[in-house]
């Protein structure tokens, strides 16, 4: 039966209406206004602008193919169920393309919040920071981030798969709100990092199979080893977030998972994070395997006395002594990883762990408070951990921490965004005097350049003793 001509020219109405919105879609550098420090690095915006104009574009191409058909002999032989049928794949295809626009939209329309939007731009060069190794061993995904609420942080990966189909073009995090700011948000945002890091070195691959083979080797303790691999992709992220930040990865994670007895002591077997009891022993075994020292032990020690593991059931007792006594095996399996991608290498051996040493931790913090400027010149990294530092040793107070980190992200996107506009204009010199493409030794006219340490109004209490 042909197609009738009603119901032809109905569809075509709905089809050039459909077409005509399309084109209402437009580029978000037409459309967000924000301060150019807030903006996206060059890098991610080129990336979700190519994105969604491919998606455009294709769909463009389907809307006037299917004007074509409806408009040719070849609807003399299809009626108007199959007319329907095409129209309505379109209608779906339509609303996938702005759910990804929406989606990207939700994380890039913050940016136009005048100060949260330039320290997110920070956040977005601290992330990246985290995600290099001192070899090129993969390709880095551009990196954005976003705030939300709730307590916990959350990633949609690079080269994920959309919701409507099309790989995710970069790297996005969700940051806890509630997290703005401290150097616990290292420890939140780092984690997530991890997550991306595991992904593209393929370490939740590489490790799986070690933790079966002890499950195996071990037949006493084999219940914990499966425990141990079912929340192998969470671990894997806690050990990024120690290793790039040290201790207040730590510090930070039991901010997060402080919560009502019951549920820090609870075993979901469909949870892929560890138990929260465990999960900050783990954290702390895997920081004093990387960088020892005595704050690990007592922030064990208190983590206890917050949660001690009394009135527990015997079979609760039974899996908490078994995780207990595999934890170092396991440690000792995470940082003598070698994945494939590595050509070889450990972890431990392409991390910079150097750099996270406590004791030049604590040599920074005493010389930036003279030198402030040597601060501004740090890896971000390097920043979060040595505050983090300074923290559990007693020498910042909460209100320094914020203030400091406040002006190191303001710089950090400052700086990200100069060095993105250099690039543009001229090359850059051969030299080392431009390191973010302006000079270190030439003021930059902002406040948050080279501002002295806050006065310490009152004295800092050591978060651990006798360090």
């Amino acid at each position: 039966m042909p197609l009738p001509a009603f119901a032809a020219w109905m569809l075509e109405q709905e089809a050039r209406a459909m077409r005509t919105r399309l084109a209402g879609v437009r580029p978000f550098a037409l459309q967000e206004s924000m301060l150019p420090a807030a903006n996206l690095l060059p890098s991610s915006q080129i990336a979700i602008e190519k994105f969604l104009s491919i998606g455009r574009t294709e769909l463009r191409h389907l809307l006037d193919e299917f004007l074509r058909w409806l408009r040719s002999a070849e609807t003399a032989h299809s009626g108007a169920e199959e007319a329907q049928r095409r129209f309505t794949l379109l209608r779906l295809r339509f609303n996938s393309v702005l759910t990804q626009f929406d989606l990207f939209d939700n994380v890039i329309t913050q940016r136009s919040e005048n100060q949260t939007g330039v320290w997110l731009s920070g956040l977005d060069v601290a992330s990246a920071d985290a995600l290099r190794l001192r070899e090129k061993f993969f390709e880095p995904p551009p990196i954005i981030c976003y705030l939300d609420r709730g307590t916990g942080a959350a990633i949609r990966r690079a080269r994920t798969r959309l919701p409507g189909g099309g790989a995710n073009p970069v790297t996005i995090i969700k940051v806890p709100r509630e997290r703005m700011i401290g150097s616990g948000i290292a420890s939140s945002l780092f984690h997530e990092v991890g997550h991306q890091a595991s992904a593209l070195l393929g370490l939740v691959e590489s490790l799986r199979p070690a933790v079966r083979a002890m499950s195996r080797d071990n037949p006493q303790d084999a219940p914990a080893w499966r425990l141990w691999e079912r929340w192998i992709s969470e671990i894997a992220a806690d050990f990024w977030s120690v290793a790039r930040v040290g201790i207040a990865a730590t510090m930070g994670l039991m901010a997060v998972v402080s919560l009502p007895r019951p549920f820090v002591f609870r075993l979901d077997a469909r949870d892929p994070h560890p138990m929260p009891w465990i999960r900050v022993k783990l954290s702390a075994a895997l920081g004093h395997a990387l960088y020892p020292q005595p704050a690990w032990k007592q922030l064990v020690n208190l983590w206890e006395s917050y949660y001690p593991p009394r009135n527990l059931d015997p079979e609760q007792q039974d899996t908490l002594a078994m995780l207990e006594r595999t934890m170092p095996a396991l440690v000792m399996l995470i940082i003598h990883q070698r994945p494939d991608a590595l050509r070889g290498k450990s972890l431990t051996e392409v991390l910079d762990l150097e750099e996270l040493w406590p004791v030049r931790l604590r040599s920074h913090l005493q010389r930036w408070r003279s030198e402030p400027q040597d601060m501004y010149r740090a890896r971000p990294i390097v920043v979060f951990a040595t505050i983090g530092q300074g923290r559990a040793d007693g020498k910042i107070t909460p209100e320094e921490e914020n203030t400091v980190l406040g002006k190191l992200l303001t710089h950090w996107a400052l700086t990200s965004t100069l060095e993105a506009a250099a690039g543009c204009a001229t090359p850059r010199p051969p030299d080392d005097t431009f390191r973010w493409g302006i000079r270190h030794d030439e003021p930059i006219p902002t406040t948050t350049r080279r501002t002295p340490w806050p006065s310490q109004q009152k004295s800092a209490q050591p978060a651990f003793a006798d360090m």
